[in-house]
């Protein structure tokens, strides 16, 4: 038997702790909605999904921060919003019915009461757009909290501190590199979030604030008074270390080395109680970790599929829906250049591309499984030896240099544009029919790279770069780049998100509401009879 590593021991005291909070508590009231409304609901939810896409583990946090703003802009205050949000939220299927007890309505509420409180009295801003930011960062945030309270992510956390205490000792740092210690260690965590779950910003945000302060969940009053008013500068230095210049050097060491620790969780997960004994035998761990492998690589086909097709799906409708609203009435009524060819064209082809993509993507290659077993190994047993992974600083270049980098670039970005446009005006394309097309084929080409970035989540062996592969990125980076801006103000400003928040949200659920109470009286009445 090999002796398991100390941080491995914690791993699995902590989703012991995990796998004991989801037995059941005993007589515990809990949220029931009704089942018809629920349906209804989770209809229009997978609809949303369509229009609003996101990644996968981000749509409910997305739509309990939806679901915040519509009933803070109808309340001015908090005050009675936890119980019919909860209710909400478990109608639309993002979380189970009869399953969250009715005494998380109370640490809901006093969350939201926390948050409000902030936005109610923070001091007003240098420029009042920020005023309009903070709002939209606070609530980011809150949505976070709600979501963690009323499921709570012990062994995603549980994974994310089993990582970080091991990539602490194992990243080093170049001589030539000036940072404390306390940042390096926060540059980790940050990291390893990304790597482990994809964690968005402010999810992030939510962790490094409980980092921060340890009481944040249960904040004295003095001491949200505090925080209130040095809102912005806690803002600030958040943004300061999420965007660190060296924040991408260390998510590439965490993201290449996250898959062992993805595995791990997995064996640990199936019997936390048994895992100690179980990994203690290294025979018995290898066959684990193939088993797990194998599942979780079905997964990701499962996932990688299903992003693909609802990226798809989003960009398409929109495109759908601009053409026929935008594009067709100002070149047929306004230029003249309608044509149905171009139009075809505009539609088909920016989901023939994601297509493409997703066809291209190749599965792990053989050997890489047993570099994850060697990986996961060195993870769970103590050995005296221990790798690492050394962060340098970027090679600075000169003042010539640069500029011709700069200067090619610019040709490539040129090229790839330019050489699109001219084909567009060969079918006829008119002028805001082309601006458009190349706005959707940038989203589609980053949406489609997120993806295929995605697919290599349990790779550990490099990919050898082609002469295609460079000859790829120097003229198709250019067009992912400006997607992945574009991405940026898409998730702002896409029109129809707008339409349905304010002209179908809430409207629907008002009808959603009282369709679940008309059947509560149905029953009521039911009961009368006999």
């Amino acid at each position: 038997m090999s002796e398991l590593s100390q941080s491995t021991r914690k791993l699995i005291s902590r989703y012991q702790i995990w796998h004991q909070s989801l037995q059941p508590k005993g007589d515990s009231a809990t949220i029931h909605v009704d089942e018809v409304a629920s349906r209804v609901a989770a209809f229009y939810e997978k609809i949303r999904e369509v229009v609003d896409w996101r990644e996968e583990h981000l749509m409910r946090k997305a739509a309990i921060e939806r679901n915040l703003k519509r009933r803070l802009l109808l309340k001015q205050n908090g005050d009675d919003i936890a119980t019919p949000l909860v209710s909400e939220l478990i109608r639309g299927g993002h979380f189970p019915n009869d399953k969250i007890e009715e005494s998380k309505i109370l640490e809901v509420q006093k969350a939201i009461d926390k948050y409000t409180f902030i936005l109610e009295n923070a001091p007003p801003p240098s420029v009042e757009k920020l005023k309009f930011q903070l709002y939209d960062w606070i609530l980011g945030v809150a949505a976070c909290e709600v979501e963690a309270i009323l499921d709570p992510p012990q062994r995603e956390i549980a994974l994310i501190e089993h990582m970080h205490e091991t990539m602490k000792e194992r990243i080093k740092l170049s001589s030539l590199i000036k940072i404390s210690e306390a940042e390096k260690e926060t540059q980790i965590y940050v990291a390893v979030q990304k790597a482990l779950f994809k964690f968005d910003t402010p999810l992030i945000n939510y962790n490094l604030l409980k980092r921060e302060h340890a009481d944040w969940k249960n904040l004295p009053p003095q001491l949200l008074e505090e925080i209130t008013k040095n809102i912005y500068q806690i803002w600030e230095k958040l943004e300061k270390t999420i965007f660190h210049p060296l924040a991408e050097k260390f998510y590439r060491i965490c993201e290449k080395y996250d898959t062992p620790f993805l595995i791990l969780g997995d064996v640990v997960s199936i019997n936390p109680s048994e895992s100690q004994k179980n990994l203690e035998n290294p025979e018995g761990l290898e066959n684990q970790i193939k088993t797990a492998y194998g599942k979780r690589m079905g997964t990701l086909k499962e996932r990688l599929s299903r992003a693909a097709l609802y990226a798809t799906l989003s960009i398409f409708v929109t495109k759908m829906l601009l053409a026929l609203a935008i594009e067709v009435p100002f070149d047929k009524y306004v230029t003249g250049q309608f044509s149905y060819l171009a139009l075809g064209f505009s539609i088909i082809v920016p989901p023939l591309l994601m297509f493409f993509i997703v066809l291209s993507i190749k599965p792990p290659k053989k050997e890489n499984l047993q570099v994850v077993i060697m990986e996961v190994m060195k993870i769970v047993y103590a050995t005296e030896r221990k790798d690492v992974y050394e962060i340098k600083p970027r090679s600075k270049r000169g003042f010539v240099i640069n500029s011709i980098i700069n200067i090619f670039y610019l040709s490539a970005f040129i090229i790839s544009f330019g050489l699109i446009f001219l084909g567009l005006k060969k079918i006829e394309f008119g002028i805001l029919s082309t601006i458009i097309f190349l706005i959707f084929i940038s989203l589609i080409s980053f949406a489609g790279v997120r993806i295929r970035e995605r697919s290599r989540e349990l790779d550990i062996i490099e990919e050898k770069e082609t002469f295609f592969t460079f000859f790829f990125d120097l003229f198709a980076l250019p067009i992912i780049r400006v997607g992945k801006w574009l991405s940026g103000q898409w998730a702002k400003y896409n029109v129809i998100v707008v339409f349905m928040n304010f002209l179908i949200d809430m409207p629907f659920q008002v009808f959603v509401e009282f369709l679940e109470q008309w059947r509560y009286f149905l029953k009521e009445k039911k009961e009368e009879i006999h």
